[in-house]
């Protein structure tokens, strides 16, 4: 069902906010005529069939005693999540019919909440029940304060509340991957036929891609141009040329990721969000007799025998429920389960079912099935920096989150204009609409740098820095958003965390540590970032475009003013996640899964989605996640039909 409950909170917020005792009659009128208009187009455009081929388990739940124990049946796989790689998984595993799949979602679905649909608005989500609304530990590097991490909760995971920005990562990340588990099949020359599987490719004239060879034109994620673009985007990448950053055709071609451009995105020709739900569930799949889907289950620990000997434990089933007090279901895996919750909760559920350091277990009552201290561990993400710049013209997109009359009336016209006249328009935005990729050690770039950080920061020829501009400012993840230009940063990092219990509480957080900034080369890193990128805003032609005159304290016309040791301070005050915590079950020898994603030392369990990294990408993490579910369904369907060959 559509969210109308959420859009009817947010209208009245804003209609509270207009009635001001100085508001003039008249335009309190007209403000209440707009929004009355806009909510009338939403209900309009917002109804959506019946979702056929989901389950819900609280219709089963609800039904039974609270102590009931269910048995639910036995499949040939099981998924728990059905997240970014989760979706994907689900839709090729179940192309054979003879093969019997169960995917268990926490959340609901994504396909009817016009706020995930729409590129802009993904935002409003955070927080709310689709949000599992993480926050790390106190960062003590990182102005001490508690970081806010969004999550999805619905089927797609955070593909449904991300910012669809289609760039994979370099060559020789994957290289690494390969190299670390003397594996060739992680290599780009081999994985990249992967990216290409997923890839549904549409190249627009005004943006060639570098070689359509390398890209796929046939698999069911679109990646195109279709996304929203503003002037002070294509300023920004002129400025990024005449800076001395090198135009690219293509983010994800042979010839690597460094370059700036226009970043293409997870966004279909009308002008909406493509998620491993919307790509991947469609109805033909969802109709299928072998594939179950369910949501609203979380589950609450994997089921094991206690064989003994060497051949260890084996992974059995999954127990689950559909609230902290309800009845619990057990599902039973002939062949595998694949845990695919994403970096933070996969982890956890390892932990929560005896698998991670015994220590921490017992701890917590959980009996040990093996003690595996690499459980949660070697946690990365991409910290971010944001400056911010008022340009000349006010043409920020700051209305599509209103908090005036003249906001209100942009967001009717914006509304309308994407949905009655279906022109795309600001709604179509996804907020990071140009990037550039650099090398920090780059001596064309930086000349006259004096300190060496060195090529240990990302594999030699992969880029350690991205910058790239949004059209409006936003700060405390959205819920503050105001009237300028983002320029933003984030870095290829060597500062890595952990993922710990809380509790033996399925349904408490998991304490989430991502350690920003311990290592003081990501802090220089972010610095040298930091300089080049006010570089850029003082270069023609993003220079005219600016009010470069403002003063405004929350500004940063003036930061490159800044001493090293100031600058220093304001990157560790603003420093953000920028969405991409990975490796948190990596994969190597000396981590939790091996080459082919099985957990060391557990017979059927494997793990699938970020948390299986080796190393994080130097880019956006999303696309490695579809890739690694491709590689992994056709790894599994081979697998398994020689074994079915075997045994005929």
């Amino acid at each position: 069902m559509v969210d109308h409950v959420l859009i009817q909170q947010r209208l009245g917020a804003l209609v509270a906010s207009l009635f001001a005792p100085r508001a003039a009659r008249r335009r309190l009128a007209w403000a209440s005529a707009g929004l009355a208009a806009l909510t009338l187009i939403i209900r309009f455009y917002a109804r959506h069939p019946r979702l056929k081929g989901l389950e819900s388990l609280g219709s089963t739940a609800r039904k039974l005693r609270s102590d009931a124990v269910v048995d639910f049946g036995e499949y040939d796989f099981i998924i728990v999540g059905g997240g970014t790689s989760g979706c994907v998984l689900a839709s090729r595993l179940s192309e054979d019919p003879s093969v019997r799949v169960l995917v268990l979602e926490a959340g609901g679905s994504g396909k009817a909440l016009l706020l995930t649909r729409w590129p802009s608005t993904f935002g409003l989500l955070f927080r709310g029940k689709h949000d599992y609304a993480i926050y790390t530990e106190p960062q003590p590097h990182a102005g001490g304060k508690r970081k806010f991490w969004p999550r999805g909760k619905m089927l797609g995971g955070c593909s449904s509340i991300n910012a669809m920005m289609a760039q994979y990562g370099a060559p020789q990340d994957f290289d690494d991957w390969a190299r670390v588990n003397e594996d060739p099949s992680w290599a780009w020359s081999n994985l990249q036929r992967y990216f290409a599987k997923f890839e549904k490719c549409l190249p627009d004239a005004r943006y060639h891609t570098e070689d359509m060879s390398y890209r796929g034109t046939t698999g069911p994620m679109r990646v195109g141009f279709f996304n929203h673009a503003t002037e002070l985007g294509a300023a920004f990448i002129n400025a990024c040329v005449n800076a001395g950053i090198p135009h690219t055709q293509d983010f994800n071609g042979p010839n690597g990721t460094t370059g700036v451009s226009r970043i293409m995105t997870y966004v279909d020709e009308k002008r909406r969000r493509v998620s491993s739900e919307t790509a991947y569930l469609t109805p033909d799949v969802l109709a299928r007799d072998n594939l179950r889907v369910v949501t609203n289950a979380q589950v609450t620990k994997i089921l094991f025998d206690q064989a003994s000997g060497a051949d260890g434990p084996r992974a059995t089933g999954v127990e689950f429920a559909y609230a902290k007090n309800g009845p619990r279901f057990r599902a039973f895996a002939k062949k595998e389960v694949i845990v695919s919750a994403g970096a933070v909760h996969s982890p956890q559920i390892l932990l929560l079912s005896g698998l991670g350091p015994a220590g921490d277990l017992v701890q917590h009552g959980i009996p040990v099935v093996r003690d595996m201290p690499a459980v949660g561990d070697n946690l990365v993400d991409h910290p971010i920096l944001d400056l911010y710049f008022k340009d000349k013209l006010n043409a920020s997109l700051k209305f599509l989150k209103p908090a005036n009359i003249s906001d209100a009336f942009k967001l009717v016209c914006a509304v309308f204009r994407y949905l009655v006249l279906k022109k795309g328009g600001p709604l179509a935005t996804n907020l990071g609409e140009s990037a550039a990729f650099i090398r920090a050690d780059d001596q064309g770039l930086f000349p006259n740098a004096e300190e060496k950080l060195g090529d240990a920061l990302s594999e030699a020829g992969a880029p350690d820095l991205e910058l790239f501009t949004t059209p409006f400012a936003y700060k405390e993840h959205g819920d503050v958003a105001f009237d300028v230009h983002t320029f933003a940063m984030h870095c290829y990092v060597l500062s890595s965390g952990s993922i710990r219990l809380r509790s033996s509480d399925p349904w408490a957080p998991p304490v989430v540590n991502p350690n920003y900034l311990q290592d003081t080369r990501d802090l220089a890193l972010l610095r040298r970032g930091a300089r080049f990128l006010l570089r850029i805003a003082q270069t023609a032609p993003l220079v005219d475009k600016l009010d470069n005159a403002c003063t405004r304290p929350d500004l940063d016309h003036s930061t490159h003013n800044l001493s090293d040791t100031e600058l220093d301070h304001l990157i560790r005050d603003r420093c953000e996640t920028v969405y991409h915590p990975a490796r948190t079950c990596r994969m190597a020898p000396d981590g939790v899964v091996d080459n082919r994603l099985r957990v060391h030392g557990i017979r059927g369990l494997r793990v699938c989605d970020a948390s299986v990294f080796t190393n994080i990408v130097s880019g956006h993490t999303a696309g490695a996640c579809y890739a690694i579910a491709e590689k992994l369904a056709d790894d599994l369907k081979a697998e398994y039909a020689v074994q079915r060959t075997k045994t005929e």
